[in-house]
């Protein structure tokens, strides 16, 4: 297995990747132009030389970063390769100087065994809601946003 920083020839399949969930409702669709802009936020797991799973931190303040687009595929599930890539993030996150994380998910639970919390997304900077504006589910947004402080 390898964890590394994803390069733009990786594009497709972390859209492949993470628009099966979303095809499913589980995460939110991606588009090329989204990776594309973001690819140096995004981490790609590998087997086998085969991308198997995917996330992004994305710096979303001076202090204030947000893990996004976290996929494994099912067939490698439950197998710790997201937790090894959580990790990941932790520690480019913590290099970075970056103090807090959160996450909106649809899996609270699962980044509960993390040490994130719960919180109000009223608790979020405003700055983030400029993604929300082109999300299908806008302004009804069910996904359950959580903090940890690292």
């Amino acid at each position: 297995m390898l964890i590394r920083k994803a390069v733009l020839n990786d594009a497709s399949k972390i859209r492949e990747i993470v628009n099966n969930f979303a095809s499913e409702g589980k995460m939110l669709p991606i588009s090329y132009n989204q990776i594309y802009e973001r690819i140096r936020d995004f981490w790609v797991v590998e087997e086998n030389k085969k991308i198997i799973g995917c996330g992004a931190l994305k710096i979303t303040w001076k202090d204030l970063g947000e893990i996004r687009s976290l996929a494994i595929i099912p067939s490698k599930q439950k197998k710790g390769y997201a937790t090894k890539l959580i990790e990941k993030m932790f520690e480019e996150a913590r290099n970075l100087g970056i103090k807090k994380i959160f996450v909106l998910t649809y899996i609270p639970e699962f980044f509960e065994k993390f040490g994130f919390k719960r919180i109000s997304k009223s608790k979020l900077p405003h700055k983030i809601w400029l993604d929300c504006v082109n999300c299908p589910k806008f302004p009804k947004c069910d996904e359950i946003a959580l903090m940890k402080f690292l």
